[in-house]
């Protein structure tokens, strides 16, 4: 059918500009960026929108892989069979043949992008298996970092193009011409740009790739940008939507306390695939006869069981335990999800993971044909944003990369078959807020958005019922009616205006549902009923703004685009512009995997964790350097935010082209040891709307003279002075850290002894500082208070003694290293004969420090803190002490003054 359009549009101000192309992609993942590839590379103006930077899309979240009949005796009928039955007798067959017929040439041909896969020493990619797959047929990358590496390929693929992109830019609305075709989108360009504020974007073919609608909940994997936009703008164009019923809910997503919001990290069913058990706090295995798969059941099965034990326990969470894997294999097989942990202060080696279910992937969304056209002409969906029939009522683990890949070489294709002429104008009509029922209402308070995640989480979640619907429906009724709180036109309040109505939409669906299917689950329904729900739910916005509920006759959609009539003219799709096979003949695809990865019963579906965004290169020498990428990533974008506050340079804005660009040579001005060049590097990267280049000139740890440069970046000059003092804030802070480490350390010098920092530092930069530690030629204490057992003096008042406190540590934990600080020699000798690994000399005299040094003879460590000066460093290394302590390296230590040097080097495009 052929959508006439609801007349309804977000409350914003008319655009302040607009620029005109073929083609505009609202996204920036996977299908986003391969439908802008395939239509730029045709000839046609294609213009990419994306709500943060280009390279933050989605789809750099995904861990597992991507799924395709690759393998050595797999074949597409095998990998159809698997999905419809994933699908839960809910999947358009004719969907599923096209994805994975078409799909292992798609996989191809994002090889050929640049998409480098694992391999094994064969240079064979390595393929695994995950739930309900009864093949090897997931390709992955970088161990468990698949989606960055496919978004870092086709990245770059579109700045190689120069693809015209508006980055940090929310959609609104669709624009409309006179006969109800599509005309464009209007847009809010969030801070600095070529293009700022509300403007709109004239074009006959509009693509929405958004993403998905995670953030409706108060915990999910998906970014903070997946606020249902593209659902939200395709309702009020009168687009039809289904299945949005079906969310699909991970289990195993980092329990981060019972108040956090927002988005969580995920620890990837490949970890159960590798023999991680679920258990609850007394380590009792819940699965066990669940299911005939146990942890590795299917993921809503799994999802339902932790939620009903966590409810029986009253418990927040359960646990996923692993600690038999061991350092080496959590290492090396999932560095990523390692680390995610380790930052919120859980190590999985040594203890369980507190694990919970939460929103992850939404199997409907805006309902599509096989060319991706929606019942808007010239409206086009693909990715999670897209219900296109593959998925059913619950998706198959890795099919979702597929499905971008596949369906928007489609769209491509039906654009280039069906142009659309000339740039349409677009009707002016005035701007209202949505509203299903009645008039139009006033956008909502941004101070909504947790109240709706909430009471989604708590009525529409994991598990329902007819009473917990009907309950969240009220109250979302509730914030509706609500107009006290009306809220100004701002990115907020349309990201909050979103979640309510992709919200209400979701639960009168999963209301009007009354069965069990998939991941829709029904408390009150439990059993499947497949004579009366074997059919999909459309939903629509009437131009009389009333909302729609229909099922169709059957599991298969109605057509998207009426039916040509008699004697009209048809328009096929030419074979030349059909995407065709790509041979990539150095790697062989199929061949077994050689150590690691999933066993053959696996039933993984490993998905989206935290990645780093940072160019791989220099995430590699951040890691070399000891430092986690990830944490450097987001202590840079935490810089970044802080100085620009939601807004951008207004300096720099006005005073410097758009197009200028400059070299900056971050210069010493006074002599010292340097640290912190990489993580300077980084708050660059994040800033910089353009590649930029850097020359590095010196090392971190090494001795620099006033007036030598340290590194030289080429970008845009206002990109490059906006990140300035950022940069600078960190650059100078470690390098006044190092420098004075470096000052002891040379004090010490064929001594013996090494110079030691403490816990003493910057809230949320204890990991930098202690490498600026290093870096100046002295070694680091603990990390963190888990690390090891330190007992002082408020310790041994609380234990009744020096020795019970010594005791009572090492009889809990016997395992770990025991440090006891002692402020009299008879304390010397009590700790000493209870097995002390390492004894703290607080306020010893140098005299003192000798005695106890000859006392313990080499049983222990010794480390000297207090009354410590650089004068008097040399005369307590004399003692023959192991260390000396000082707390003034990270707490006080004085900035080494560096600046940046600006040399102008023209503009954009000139000779």
């Amino acid at each position: 059918m052929t959508s006439t359009g609801t007349g309804i549009r977000l409350d914003a101000p008319a655009p302040g500009w607009a620029i005109a192309a073929d083609v505009v992609v609202v996204g920036s993942g996977v299908a986003g960026l391969t439908a802008a590839l395939r239509c730029t590379a045709a000839g046609l103006a294609t213009v990419v929108v994306t709500k943060a930077r280009l390279d933050d899309g989605s789809t750099r979240w995904a861990q597992g892989g991507i799924a395709a009949a690759l393998g050595e005796g797999d074949t597409p009928e095998q990998h159809l069979d698997d999905t419809l039955v994933a699908g839960a007798g809910l999947c358009d067959e004719d969907a599923v043949r096209l994805l994975v017929t078409e799909g292992p040439d798609a996989v191809r041909r994002l090889i050929a992008t640049g998409a480098h896969f694992d391999t094994d020493d064969s240079g064979a990619i390595s393929l695994t298996r995950e739930g309900g797959h009864h093949r090897r047929r997931i390709a992955h990358a970088g161990g468990d970092a698949t989606g960055a590496e496919i978004s870092r390929a086709l990245v770059e693929a579109v700045r190689t193009q120069a693809v015209r992109t508006i980055e940090n830019a929310l959609v609104l609305d669709l624009l409309k011409d006179g006969h109800g075709r599509t005309a464009g989108i209007t847009l809010h360009v969030m801070g600095e740009g070529q293009h700022d504020g509300v403007g709109a974007v004239h074009a006959p073919a509009v693509v929405l790739a958004t993403g998905g609608m995670g953030q409706v909940f108060s915990a999910t994997t998906n970014p903070s940008v997946s606020t249902g936009d593209g659902v939200a703008l395709a309702l009020r164009a009168g687009a039809e939507i289904s299945d949005l019923e079906f969310v699909q809910f991970h289990p195993t997503v980092l329990f981060l306390g019972a108040d956090s919001e927002g988005q969580q990290p995920l620890v990837s069913e490949a970890v159960r695939g590798e023999g991680a058990h679920l258990v609850d706090a007394a380590g009792t295995r819940f699965m066990l006869g669940q299911h005939e798969l146990a942890e590795l059941a299917p993921r809503d099965i799994v999802a339902k069981a932790i939620t009903r034990q966590m409810q029986a326990q009253g418990a927040e969470h359960m646990y996923l335990d692993a600690r038999h894997f061991g350092a080496g294999m959590w290492e090396q097989r999932f560095p990523t999800i390692l680390a995610a942990c380790r930052s919120h202060g859980i190590d999985p080696v040594t203890e369980p993971i507190p694990v919970a279910p939460a929103a992850h992937y939404a199997s409907g969304g805006i309902r599509t044909d096989l060319r991706g056209r929606t019942t808007v002409p010239g409206l086009y969906a693909c990715g999670e944003v897209a219900c296109t029939g593959v998925h059913g009522a619950n998706r198959l683990a890795s099919n979702s990369l597929l499905e971008g890949l596949v369906f928007a070489e489609n769209i491509a294709a039906d654009i280039l078959a069906n142009p659309g002429g000339p740039t349409p104008t677009p009707v002016q009509g005035k701007s209202v807020a949505a509203d299903l029922l009645d008039g139009p209402v006033p956008l909502l308070d941004p101070a909504a958005r947790i109240r709706i995640q909430r009471i989604m989480t708590n009525g529409a979640g994991v598990l329902r019922s007819a009473a917990s619907l009907a309950e969240a429906a009220a109250r979302l009724e509730e914030i509706h009616a609500d107009e006290r709180k009306a809220a100004v036109p701002g990115v907020e309040a349309w990201e909050t205006t979103n979640l309510l109505l992709v919200a209400r939409v979701l639960v009168a669906a999963a209301a009007a549902r009354e069965e069990t299917r998939g991941c829709h689950w029904r408390e009150d329904r439990p059993d499947r009923d497949d004579a009366a729900w074997r059919r999909h739910l459309v939903v629509r916005i009437t131009p009389g703004r009333s909302l729609d509920i229909r099922p169709t006759t059957s599991a298969t959609f109605p057509p998207t685009v009426a039916a040509t009539p008699p004697g009209a003219v048809t328009v096929s799709t030419p074979e030349e512009l059909r995407p065709q096979p790509v041979d990539v003949p150095l790697i062989q695809i199929g061949a077994p995997v050689q150590g690691g990865g999933c066993g053959d019963d696996c039933g993984c579906g490993g998905e989206e964790v935290y990645e780093c965004g940072l160019d791989p290169a220099l995430a590699a020498l951040l890691a070399e350097s000891g430092l986690d990428p990830v944490q450097v990533e987001d202590i840079a974008h935490l810089a970044i935010e802080e100085d620009l506050d939601g807004g951008f340079d207004v300096t720099s804005a006005a005073t410097v082209p758009q197009d200028a660009v400059a070299t900056g040579d971050f210069t010493a001005r006074e002599a010292g040891t340097v640290a912190g060049l990489r993580v300077a590097e980084a708050i660059l990267s994040i800033v910089c709307t353009e590649e930029f280049e850097v020359e590095r000139h010196v090392a971190d740890g090494d001795r620099v003279a006033a007036g030598q440069k340290l590194l030289s970046v080429t970008t845009r000059t206002r990109d490059l002075l906006t990140g300035e003092r950022s940069a600078l804030n960190l650059l100078c802070r470690l390098s006044g850290i190092a420098t004075a480490t470096r000052a002891w350390a040379d004090a010490l010098e064929g001594t013996g002894a090494k110079v030691r920092d403490t816990r003493k530092t910057t809230p949320g930069l204890r990991a930098l500082e202690k490498y600026a530690v290093r870096c100046g030629g002295g070694v680091n204490h603990r990390m963190s208070l888990s690390d090891a057992a330190l007992v002082k003096d408020n310790h041994v008042i609380a234990a009744g003694g020096v020795a019970e406190a010594f005791k009572a540590v090492r009889d809990r934990f016997p395992d770990l290293a025991v440090e006891v600080e002692v402020d009299t020699l008879d304390q010397v000798t009590e700790v000493l004969d209870a097995g002390a690994d390492l004894i703290l000399l607080d306020n010893f005299t140098p005299a003192e420090t000798a005695e106890a040094v000859a006392l313990v003879a080499g049983r222990a460590m010794l480390e000297s803190s207090g009354r410590l000066t650089l004068a008097n460093a040399a005369e307590y290394a004399a003692t023959g002490v192991d260390y000396l302590a000082v707390g003034a390296l990270t707490h006080s230590s004085p900035i080494l003054d560096i600046g940046l040097d600006l040399r102008e080097a023209g503009r954009e495009g000139s000779a």
